[in-house]
């Protein structure tokens, strides 16, 4: 691993080092993460780092580009075929940045946009005040029925009823359930405003045929890369052939100028990877730890927002154990789990501390976990939702989620040279 690194800046090799360590050493159970493959951090830092250029194949703004074109025709078509796309764009450099492409695409400064709440497990970018966004645009925002923790599409009906959105966006950062987007897109259209999906969390899931995909009801599909999709940190956009025009003029000049070749290079390889059998069977695998890990919480006393989950994510409501998300989120970190704090529906805690933690499968079911193992960490996570501030307790808990994973190497081939 970084051989030339290691002799010229041995300092920073020794933190690289350090954290490849605690990596191999952690319990990974943050949803928003994913673990690269050897080929993906070598494409990430191969030589298509070294060119610039703007633009689109065929129509680049820097000379040299003929090598870069026939990569990025490549990706196009392997990202089309995955999701059954008329249109993909792959120069976004992350969900986010998708994101603002698709409003640059079809929105002027002023219209309504309607998204979810962030607290409900919406995301910055749909319209959270603390998003710069929100300064350009008018959002609105619809939440969760407050017994079922679902979507309610009946008050989500009514509220684009009354804003009537320019840009309906479904998806979220938190949501573990899965969404009616053919009601969300007859919504959009009843209002005479278009469908955009954020499917960052469920990309892979989707492109596994693991759960339904929105690409047959949106009219705009953004991704990022990494999450279940698991590939490098990068951005990816879908749409319907009429809009295709207008996405590329989003995304460039209206969002982004010189293109990351190198992580198109490694996205260019994900999307063939994502359409085998090996990937399929990840996803199916990363499901069923997710619905093991809530059933099991369940049976320990954790409250479970929604009752359960549908794709990787489990959302806990705290408060049954006493204790907060920080709190918890610190104590797991101890013991050598990570998952993150995170605001539950109604949350009566504020945003630095909240009432719940979000966990998620994808890393773990990488590594080989299935619900065996998961089982036995749904106990460590009681044990130290029991004592989280017992040194002793925690030590004995550490002892035991370093020997439940040290049969799961983090690269089975063997260490990165």
């Amino acid at each position: 691993m970084l051989k030339h690194t290691r002799m010229s800046d041995p300092e920073l090799f020794d933190i690289v080092a350090e954290e490849l360590d605690r990596q191999e050493h952690n319990i990974e159970m943050i949803a928003s993460e994913s673990t690269e493959s050897e080929e993906l951090l070598e494409l990430s830092g191969c030589v298509f780092a070294n060119k610039t250029t703007e633009g689109y194949p065929g129509a680049r703004f820097q000379a040299g580009s003929q090598v870069a074109d026939k990569m990025e025709r490549l990706g196009i078509e392997r990202a089309k075929a995955l999701y059954g796309a008329d249109h993909a764009n792959l120069q976004p450099y992350s969900g986010s940045t998708a994101n603002y492409s698709v409003y640059a695409a079809v929105l002027k400064p002023g219209d309504p946009v309607l998204g979810m709440r962030l607290d409900h497990g919406g995301h910055l970018t749909h319209g959270s005040p603390a998003n710069f966004m929100s300064k350009f645009f008018n959002f609105h925002s619809y939440g969760l029925n407050s017994e079922t923790e679902l979507i309610d599409y009946d008050e989500l009906e009514a509220i684009a009823e009354k804003h009537r959105p320019r840009l309906l966006i479904a998806g979220g950062s938190a949501y573990p359930r899965l969404i009616d987007y053919g009601r969300m897109a007859k919504i959009a259209r009843s209002v005479g405003g278009l469908l955009m999906v954020d499917m960052a969390h469920v990309a892979g899931l989707v492109a596994a045929g693991v759960v339904p995909s929105p690409v047959p009801h949106a009219d705009f599909v953004t991704s990022s890369t990494t999450k279940t999709l698991c590939g490098p940190r990068g951005g990816l956009a879908l749409c319907r052939a009429e809009h295709a025009k207008a996405l590329d003029k989003g995304v460039f000049p209206g969002a982004v100028s010189s293109i990351h070749l190198n992580i198109m290079a490694a996205k260019t390889w994900l999307f063939k990877h994502a359409a085998g059998t090996e990937f399929k069977a990840l996803m199916e695998q990363v499901v069923k730890n997710a619905k093991a890990l809530a059933s099991e919480l369940s049976n320990l006393g954790f409250r479970v927002i929604s009752g359960g989950t549908d794709n990787h994510i489990v959302l806990l409501d705290l408060r049954s154990k006493g204790i907060t998300g920080s709190l918890f989120q610190d104590a797991l970190e101890y013991v050598g789990i990570t998952v993150n704090k995170n605001m539950i529906p109604a949350d009566p805690e504020k945003p630095s501390v909240t009432s719940g933690v979000r966990i998620g499968t994808t890393s773990v079911s990488q590594r080989g976990l299935k619900e065996a193992e998961i089982c036995q960490i749904a106990d460590i996570m009681n044990q130290v939702a029991a004592a989280p501030k017992d040194e002793a307790a925690l030590n004995r808990c550490k002892a035991e989620a370093m020997e439940l994973i040290k049969p799961f190497p983090l690269y089975p081939k063997g260490p990165l040279n």
